[in-house]
Parts: structure tokens; sequence; C-alpha cells
């Protein structure tokens, strides 16, 4: 698509490194089966042996173009094709079917509408053909499956839809998942890097939590080339303006972030920048654009570009992209409240002891704005409170409900109301000793009425505990 050949990211990048998927067809093609033995013991019909063979002697694309042509009108391609892969018994041989349809494509893109057409004369659509194949025990059989699907979705101008494409999707993100065991996770980007390429997969992939399986992916462990291919995948959904919006409730821009900070691959640097740089631009409403540029700002990206400045690459899109960002994130964090940064923080659940935590000033006067949006900040703090398992996170969040609690007259009863004060006693049986520290002192805030007596015994009792709020 247009709009992804910008940037100077080739497609080609798309398919330089080579998967074990491709290093296995190799020797696949050179399997031959014995198609003769099949037709003679009638386990396969003459015109698909006629037709397999005939392609098969083709020694050039000319020769080629014209046993397919032979074949077309009729539909006899694509019923052999369904016939050899469904009925041929052997795995071996069905890898070497695949392989030969899977070659087919890639000579020629133009070839996928034989398929479509053949089956839109059925009722029926090329895909639901195949996606039974992707149940298969052999591993090959079932990502060269896949790889042919993902090209007969996005080479022709006939698109999966409705349970074809819900089907197939749920199928990838399974294969995503099993990232530690999966040998094949290439071939899996591979396909999503072409999906999401086109528009009309993006929002079904989004919709069925497709981009928390991909951050999940990229937050576990892969190596660099796996890595860029996952983040070409988010990159590409980030041509979606409402797909961009959302970036900073996926969790996108952490995980970005986060790779950002410690990666030396130029390649991987310079999609996670247009990356972004696709949010930043593509994003209207001022407030998410403003939290998507906290976030990136959060996740130390400007001191990453600083560093990168040093090292001056040859891309004139990377420096391109390092001066838009700089200056888009330097204007983000210029007239920045404490509240505003605050709020970033507690909405990113990356909970520090950033400087806010601890300045009763900034608990003066922003306590009561705990209380906007249905009290969302104080269901942020509590929902961490429940489910995180970091401690430094646990600390933060406690000492920040008791703040709240302190700070603001009716704080006691909002904790409270949403289970609050449960979570805080919870954690005064935490494994880690600052939790129970911080637990604790929340505790004790939720207790006490009288803020000023509790303030001086506080400054006495802490003086022995300070290291525990470092």
């Amino acid at each position: 698509m247009a709009e992804v050949a910008h940037h100077n990211i080739p497609a080609v990048d798309m398919i330089n490194a080579t998967s074990r998927l491709q290093l296995e067809a190799a020797e696949v093609r050179s399997n031959k089966p014995n198609w003769g033995s099949y037709f003679r013991s009638q386990m396969i019909q003459q015109d698909d042996y006629t037709l397999v063979t005939n392609y098969e002697n083709a020694k050039s694309k000319e020769e080629r173009d014209q046993v397919i042509a032979a074949n077309d009108a009729n539909g006899q391609l694509a019923k052999t094709m369904a016939n050899l892969i469904t009925q041929v018994a052997k795995d071996q041989n069905v890898r070497y079917v695949l392989t030969l349809f899977d070659d087919m494509l890639q000579e020629d893109k133009s070839r996928v509408e034989i398929f479509h057409r053949a089956a839109h004369r059925q009722k029926r659509t090329a895909f639901s053909h195949y996606l039974g194949i992707l149940q298969r025990q052999d591993n090959f059989i079932v990502n060269q499956m896949s790889s042919i699907i993902a090209k007969l979705a996005c080479f022709g101008t006939t698109r999966m839809e409705g349970q074809d494409l819900q089907y197939y999707f749920s199928f990838l993100k399974e294969q995503l998942k099993n990232a530690t065991t999966n040998d094949y996770m290439n071939t899996t980007a591979r396909c999503l890097q072409m999906m999401l390429r086109h528009d009309e997969y993006r929002h079904e992939f989004v919709d069925s939590d497709g981009v928390q399986t991909l951050v999940n992916a990229l937050n576990g462990k892969t190596n660099f080339q796996l890595q860029y291919q996952l983040i070409f995948a988010v990159w590409c959904l980030t041509f979606n303006a409402n797909i961009a919006k959302r970036a900073p409730s996926l969790g996108i821009i952490q995980a970005l972030g986060d790779i950002l900070s410690e990666s030396t691959k130029e390649k991987v640097i310079r999609i996670i920048l247009a990356t972004f740089v696709n949010i930043l631009n593509k994003v209207e409403e001022r407030e998410i654009k403003r939290e998507a540029a906290l976030q990136m700002v959060q996740c130390k990206t400007l001191k990453t570009m600083e560093l990168m400045d040093a090292k001056k690459y040859d891309d004139p899109d990377v420096e391109e992209d390092v001066k838009f960002l700089t200056e888009e994130l330097t204007l983000s964090v210029h007239d920045l409240s404490s509240y505003d940064e605050y709020y970033s923080e507690v909405r990113s659940g990356r909970l520090q002891w950033s400087p806010v935590h601890k300045s009763e000033k900034f608990w003066r006067e922003n306590a009561s704005k705990f209380n906007d949006k249905q009290f969302e900040v104080v269901k942020i703090l509590i929902k961490l409170l429940e489910s995180s398992h970091d401690p430094l996170i646990l600390c933060v969040a406690a000492h920040d409900i008791g703040e709240y609690v302190r700070h603001y007259p009716r704080g006691k009863t909002v904790v409270e109301q949403y289970q609050g004060k449960a979570a805080v006693m919870r954690l005064l049986t935490a494994e880690d000793p600052n939790v129970r520290y911080h637990a604790l002192l929340a505790v004790q805030k939720l207790m006490v009425h009288n803020w000023e007596y509790l303030g001086k015994q506080l400054d006495s009792d802490s003086q022995g505990e300070s290291v525990a709020t470092k």
C-alpha cells in the first residue's frame, strides 16, 4: 500500500531474513512425489495428475503461465490444488504441494484471482478450502498454509472477511502466544506484516485483542529480527487514525519505548521512531496526543534520542523523525503541570518515586482532582494495589492512596467504597518489607483522624525507616 511505502522502509525488509520455513522449503522442493504411482493406484484423478505433472515439467514462467491459463476457465487449477492438499495422505507430499502452491503465488501475485474466481463460482470463499489445514499436526504444513492464506488475502483485490478473517486472526494470535515453542514465529510475523498493511484488516485485529498479543510477544524474549517484524506490524496499525489514538491505552508506547532505550539495531530504532511519529501525526485530539507524547517522554525517548544524535545515522528519515519527535516531545513537557505529569504516570501503570509523590504542595493542591472522571485516578491506584506484582509500584500506589486520604476530607469513604482499604490491608502481609511498610503507613492514614498528630508521629517514626522509601 502506498501509505506503508513511506519512510523508505522497503517491502523487502519483510522477507530479508531467511526463516526456518524458507530453509525447509528448499529441501521439500527436491522431494517430488511419485505422481505416477498415486495415479496408477487411483489415489488421484487423471485431471489432477495431468495438471500437476505438466506444471512441474514447465521450465519457465511463460510455460507455467500456459499450463495455468489452460486450467483456469474450468476451475481445474483451484480444484487440483484443493484435491492434492486434502486428499494426499502423506505429510511429506502435502508439504510439497503447499510449497508448489506458495511458489506459484509468489512468482505472480495476480494468480490469486484464479482461486478467488473458482471459489466464487462455487458460492464459497477461496479461504474456506484451506483454513481447516491450520489444525494439522505438522508444523511446516500449518505455517506454509498460513503463508498461502495471507497471500490469497493480500495479493489480489478480493479481501478476507467475516468468520474467515476472525478464524485466521485467532490462529495467528495463538501462534504469537506460543513464542517460546513456535519455531516458525518469523513466518507468523510475516503473515501479520502482510495482513496489517491493508486497512480493511486492521480493525478486526485490534478489536480481537490483537494489539495486546503483539505487545505481550514484544515484551517476551525475541531476537532482533522477530522484534523488527512485530514492530513493523504495530507500525502498520498506526496508519489508521482511530487505532493510533488508542495507542496510549493499549500499552504500545511503553513496549516500544522500552525496546528503543535498549536496542542497538538501526532498523529496529528506525521502525520505532516511525511508529511514534505516526501516532503523533495521526491523532488530532489534543488531550490524547499529549498523553501519547507524555508516555514517550516517560519512556525516556528524549534521552534516547539525545544519545542517538551523537551517533549520527546515515538515514535522512531517521534524522527527520528524531527532529520531529524532539520538537513535539519537548513542546509537550514545556507547559506541563505537575498534575498532568502525575496523571500520565498513573494512567501508564508505571509508578515510580518521581518528585510529585513526596511533594506536600502537590498533594495540597491536587488531591481533589483525584475525584475527576468518577474517581478515575483512585480506581487505577486501587487496581494496581490489587493486581501488580512489582514492589515499587505497590509501594508508590499505597503511599498515594494514603496521601489522598490525608488531603481530601471524604477520601476515606471513597477509598473504602472501591475496596481500596481491603487492597491495602492485604499488603500488610506482603513478602517485600518496603511494601509492608508503605501499606502500614497507608492503613494508619485510613484509620486516624488527627492528621497533625499523626504527621508528627510519622516524622519521628520514619527517621529510622527512610531507607525503605528510597
